[in-house]
């Protein structure tokens, strides 16, 4: 095996240009696998992070209360009950954040802007500050009330800045269309789609304007030290609810805000609560980066099947070049098999080499792009969440690539190097 490993080793020197070439081509393909999946990670990370800052915990306790068989409110009672329960998650849990939750409108005497409006205690939620980059105004004005936060494109759809006044309405508890005054303490960076639709308000505010007693909200925002655990932890915490009384509704994986009008079509009256994930509450995003995911196993399946072609292709070449060097070898005493692994040896060094190559490659470049902040337009702000470009390079994932696309490429030499070891010594020996 030694010496078929060296004569594979030296063939592939032998012939540099053919070499090169393929091996560029195998290359390229794991660079540009590494480049997709690091800026699909970049994105899933961007989204995590925004989504736990603007609208969401890795698990929440949301739900409706319907005063009619009717209607629909996004509130929950008893808050401090469900908190209780929530204990019961343990050192799972790294932080809780209470919000209020609803549906309004600011209005301006320049425009009007509709969407989710979040009841916020600023003050409580550190890494609410460090993720949101303010351009006029201050955290501090935030914990005033009657005081909102809005982001660039809002403020520029009001025609507003820091210290001008608002208008805020929304439906009460009772279908009543109430008001309250709001002053713009701060105007924060637009984070994509979250934003373009998200108001933040100080809690007391929000609190007021729906005309909840002390112990109803919005929603309880539970923070996980490990994420990947929070499917397991909704059953854990749904259990818990339910034993402390509380109906729960049935799990289903969409935000909040989707589930007004299934919910307003059940007949039933009351709390209810629904416990969700991250996940679900950023479906719709959710579906964006699957999209993007399956585009990238398109993309790379193609190129693979290319290079998969151009190994097959450059065997045959090389086998018709080599000839009379399979038949001299077949003459001395080589077996078949022996030639066999030897082609396969070629293409394995050929692969390994280049998969290895184009993953470092292809890591350096996201490490370079990730560094320089290279700014997106605002259409890309949308999906990205955030105006620079982000990477994110996963070590796994590039040692997928490289084991699967050398792996690949190693099989597809089986066919050419099974016909050059069928080559009979004396028709090799004697070609041309």
């Amino acid at each position: 095996m030694k010496t078929l490993f060296l004569i594979a080793a030296r063939n592939l020197l032998a012939n540099r240009r053919r070499s090169l070439l393929l091996g560029g081509a195998i290359a390229t393909v794991t660079a540009i696998l590494v480049l997709l999946s690091s800026l699909s990670n970049g994105m899933s990370e961007t989204m995590l992070r925004v989504a736990t800052t603007l609208s969401t915990g890795h698990l929440n306790v949301g739900g409706f209360y319907k005063m009619t068989t009717t209607d629909a409110s996004p509130m929950i009672t008893e808050v401090p009950k469900i908190l209780e329960a929530v204990k019961g998650l343990g050192d799972e849990v790294s932080g809780v954040v209470v919000r209020g939750r609803g549906w309004g409108k600011l209005v301006s005497d320049h425009g009007k802007q509709e969407g989710v409006l979040v009841g916020i205690d600023v003050a409580t939620e550190s890494s609410f500050r460090e993720v949101v980059t303010l351009t006029d105004g201050s955290f501090d004005a935030l914990q005033e009330p009657g005081s909102c936060l809005i982001f660039a494109g809002t403020a520029e759809r009001l025609e507003v800045k820091a210290g001008d006044d608002l208008t805020l309405t929304a439906p009460t508890l009772r279908g009543a269309q109430n008001t309250a005054d709001c002053r713009v303490a701060a105007i924060a960076k637009d984070m994509g789609m979250l934003s373009s639709f998200s108001m933040f308000v100080h809690h007391d505010t929000l609190r007021s304007l729906y005309q909840m007693k002390p112990d109803q909200s919005g929603a309880v925002h539970i923070f996980l030290r490990d994420p990947a655990k929070a499917e397991d932890l909704a059953a854990k915490l749904r259990t818990a609810l339910a034993g402390s009384g509380f109906r729960i509704m049935d799990p289903v994986p969409e935000p909040f805000f989707r589930k007004f009008q299934s919910v307003a079509r059940e007949d039933w009256s009351g709390q209810k609560l629904d416990v969700t994930t991250w996940s679900d509450e950023m479906a719709f995003m959710r579906y964006t980066l699957q999209t993007f995911s399956l585009l990238t196993v398109v993309f790379v399946t193609i190129l693979l099947g290319i290079i998969i072609l151009g190994v097959m292709n450059t065997l045959m070449m090389s086998i018709r070049e080599r000839t009379r060097e399979i038949g001299t070898l077949r003459a001395i005493g080589m077996h078949r098999p022996s030639v066999l692994v030897m082609f396969v040896f070629e293409a394995f060094l050929l692969s390994l080499g280049a998969t290895v190559a184009g993953s470092l490659a292809g890591s350096a470049l996201v490490l370079a792009l990730d560094a320089a902040k290279l700014p997106v337009s605002k259409g890309f702000q949308m999906f990205l969440m955030s105006d620079t470009l982000h990477l994110q390079v996963d070590v796994q994932t590039a040692v997928i690539a490289v084991v699967s696309i050398a792996t690949v490429t190693t099989i597809s030499s089986l066919l050419p190097s099974w016909r050059a070891a069928r080559k009979p010594p004396v028709t090799a020996m004697q070609a041309n």
